[in-house]
């Protein structure tokens, strides 16, 4: 019988992530340890064979790995330290969530009174670890089995895919999906923001328009909108921008200050500085880097 590490060591992964025989599904393998670094995660379900990473977000640390799965239910930036050796490679499983597939399972949850524990007293953060349980785990081996083979994966991937989102919401990371997926409370309001933030991230938007977009006043979304992402509004815009100005330069090849008009910078300068203060590297070594790879 297989554990979960010599299921990932049939795949034979390479570096860093690779698409899997199922549409939304990826791995993820490191051999060597990696520094903290800003990266930015989409909504999904983040899960660990063998290794740890650990998140920095604000005052938040948390910890990821075989024993604990991660969440996002938002787009959420943060920094973020993979601890990996060559002998014992960080694997990794990310799963994308879903919605239409989380509102199915609402709905049944909700005809079946399964929802009657999921009351908030306050606003769910966007992002946290949740134990590894028994259920859990079964789950994603079995997902694991299926990849191996394209047929599997397309007949059986989708049903177990639902299963793990059903044990997620079962956990204690489910009050933000349920948050997010009825629309109610500050949670989904912030949401929307968040939409509008990483559709729009290159326009003049300030606070009070993205108040006016969530339904509240500016206090009241300020302080809900650091509850989902434990940053300010002003601070999570200023990382997405940066973030999609480096993913220009890195992956478009295209010039610091064209990157920087793109993403919503009028001063090129300024530009260049909070680049430095959030990379830690300005974009001149960012593209000197992009070219001797």
């Amino acid at each position: 019988m297989y554990n979960m590490i010599e299921l990932f060591e049939r795949f034979d992964l390479p570096e860093l992530f690779t698409e899997s025989n199922l549409e939304g599904v990826r791995f993820f393998k490191s051999r060597h340890h990696t520094p903290r670094t800003p990266l930015i995660y989409d909504p999904g379900i983040f899960i660990v064979a063998q290794g740890s990473k650990k998140g920095y977000l604000s005052d938040r640390v948390f910890q990821y790995d075989a024993n604990n799965y991660l969440v996002t239910s938002v787009p959420i930036p943060f920094e973020c330290e993979t601890f990996a050796t060559p002998e014992a490679p960080f694997l990794g499983l990310y799963i994308d969530i879903e919605m239409s597939v989380l509102h199915e399972l609402i709905g049944q949850l909700g005809q079946s009174n399964g929802i009657k524990n999921t009351k908030m007293t306050r606003t769910p953060k966007g992002v946290g670890p949740a134990q590894m349980d028994e259920d859990m785990y079964d789950a994603v081996f079995r997902l694991l089995k299926c990849l191996q083979f394209e047929t599997e994966a397309q007949i059986l991937g989708s049903g177990l895919i639902k299963e793990i989102l059903y044990r997620v919401l079962c956990g204690t990371q489910a009050s933000s999906l349920f948050a997010l997926a009825t629309h109610t409370g500050n949670f989904a309001s912030v949401s929307r923001a968040l939409k509008s933030i990483h559709n729009d991230y290159g326009s003049k938007l300030d606070v009070e328009q993205l108040a006016d977009l969530a339904g509240m006043s500016v206090s009241t979304f300020h302080r809900a909108f650091k509850e989902v992402t434990s940053e300010s509004p002003v601070q999570y815009l200023k990382k997405i921008r940066l973030s999609k100005a480096r993913e220009f330069i890195q992956n478009d090849k295209m010039k610091a200050y064209i990157a920087a008009d793109k993403v919503g910078y009028e001063s090129v300068s300024q530009f260049s500085r909070e680049f430095k203060r959030y990379f830690g590297q300005s974009p001149a070594d960012l593209i000197k880097e992009s070219r001797r790879l």
